[in-house]
């Protein structure tokens, strides 16, 4: 059996209570989204898997409202040594807000929870817009380890090097 504390039928506590930590989604959004297939229709028609770049920047600020923005950027470059097939970047974010998250856990929670709640669907973009460039089969991004991305930028900004214990 586990153990649900008890709550208000809005969700909330009761009346005496700490608030259950968590986070909600208000809303996603493409913020920005850039498809290039700059050789087409011969990036269509290559030999081969092409060599793949890939970038990813994650940024989370608070708003004066109290809700917290999320933002992915993916940056996917795809090319052989003969030609640019694709390039694609996307720019996707969410809207949270938080209830009874202690201050230290609210970086982790917006820098790792938060992203992995919004990569599948970035990821489904992504995809989409690979297989309307014509790609077959689309593009398919591997799963992120945002919590390895926020323990290397943590070791960063700690002057530690990125293997570092």
């Amino acid at each position: 059996m586990t153990d649900v504390a008890p709550t208000e039928p809005n969700g909330s506590a009761p009346t005496g209570q700490p608030p259950v930590p968590g986070f909600r989604i208000l809303a996603q959004y493409v913020r920005d989204l850039s498809f290039e297939n700059p050789k087409a229709p011969d990036s269509l028609r290559i030999e081969g898997r092409p060599s793949i770049d890939m970038g990813v920047e994650l940024n989370a600020q608070g708003r004066p409202d109290g809700l917290f923005e999320v933002d992915i950027k993916l940056s996917i470059k795809a090319s052989t040594e003969a030609l640019a097939v694709f390039h694609v970047e996307l720019l996707y974010g969410g809207l949270f807000q938080l209830s009874g998250v202690a201050e230290k856990d609210i970086e982790p929670l917006l820098l790792i929870e938060c992203p992995r709640y919004l990569f599948p669907y970035a990821r489904e973009i992504i995809g989409r817009a690979t297989a309307d460039g014509g790609f077959y089969p689309p593009f398919m991004l591997d799963p992120i380890d945002f919590a390895g991305i926020y323990a290397a930028r943590m070791q960063q900004q700690n002057g530690q090097p990125s293997g570092a214990a």
